[in-house]
């Protein structure tokens, strides 16, 4: 139950002073003012009482201390990653670094697959042949990360079968863009990469600072869904009937503005709210935050170059 305007003493508990009555008027009205306990601030008032609402909601009773009540480790107030942190922040960094060590070792095998499949004369030729073989391997490569992602989504905690799985899902996903990348200039896919790299550092370090400050992202995600949704039916419809560089140009711009968001959305999470047995789902996210805005600003760069 949450206390927003607690009740305080009429008097302090203080024992009785000894000595001759107080006659004067002015006296005793000062003397009454002091005996009364002064009210909190507007602030005060409601600010750190929801403060020490929260802190025995999840911690139950709580004594007058509200520092005491906060679990070892954690730093209370603006010391930790964000407001009111209610964990270590020691064990939410090295769960951080875990995740993002995993995310930087999936673009790494990325880049190595994808180039293999764009260097190697036989692998690249294979692709471009437009054969009913190469059309079925391709069919192969689109449809084999879903199959991949769904047992590895329920494994996902369970060590080290989720890291297996997340390892072959990569290298499906490697496959994928290698094949997306076979009929782009090489400097357009350079490009497409460093104006991804830059956009990635910049996004996370805006929402490291903004948690930092007390922002929140949590709203976004029915807004980003929706977004999805609205994508996934674009690509349909250009599917169907074909849009030219213009509408390729528009639905790149759209997709990297969702994804952006996405990268958002999912860092707060990972600052906030994963557990740390999630580092898989928590790299599962971001990794294919970061795939889907290179490809998003790789079809927009090739669309302005024609």
């Amino acid at each position: 139950m949450f206390l927003h305007h607690p009740k305080l003493p009429a008097r302090l508990n203080t024992p009785p002073q000894r000595g001759p009555p107080i006659n004067n008027r002015r006296a005793a009205r000062t003397d009454h003012r002091l005996a009364v306990s002064p009210p909190l601030p507007p602030s005060l008032g409601h600010a750190g009482d929801h403060r020490q609402a929260t802190i025995m909601g999840k911690h139950g009773k709580c004594s007058h201390d509200a520092e005491a009540c906060y679990p070892p480790g954690a730093v209370p107030g603006g010391g930790g990653m964000y407001p009111y942190m209610m964990e270590s922040p020691q064990m939410r960094w090295a769960f951080i670094r875990k995740v993002y060590v995993i995310v930087t070792l999936q673009l790494l095998l990325t880049v190595a697959v994808a180039a293999a499949v764009n260097l190697v004369g036989a692998v690249s030729g294979f692709f471009r042949s437009r054969t009913p073989a190469a059309l079925i391997a391709f069919i192969g490569i689109i449809i084999a990360p879903i199959i991949v992602m769904i047992p590895m989504i329920c494994l996902r905690k369970r060590h080290p079968i989720n890291l297996v799985l997340l390892t072959l899902f990569t290298i499906c996903m490697s496959l994928a863009v290698g094949v997306g990348c076979l009929f782009a200039k090489g400097i357009i896919i350079l490009e497409a990469a460093t104006i991804t790299l830059v956009v990635v550092a910049g996004l996370t370090a805006y929402t490291f600072w903004a948690a930092k400050k007390g922002y929140d992202f949590e709203f976004l995600g029915p807004f980003l869904v929706a977004a999805c949704l609205i994508l996934m039916v674009f690509a349909l419809v250009r599917m169907l009937f074909p849009m030219g560089r213009t509408g390729t140009m528009v639905y790149g711009c759209i997709a990297a503005l969702v994804f952006s968001g996405f990268i958002i959305y999912d860092t707060d999470n990972l600052i906030k709210r994963y557990s740390y047995d999630e580092y898989v789902a928590a790299a599962i996210e971001l990794y294919l935050d970061i795939i889907n805005l290179f490809q998003a600003i790789l079809s927009v760069l090739e669309s302005i170059d024609g």
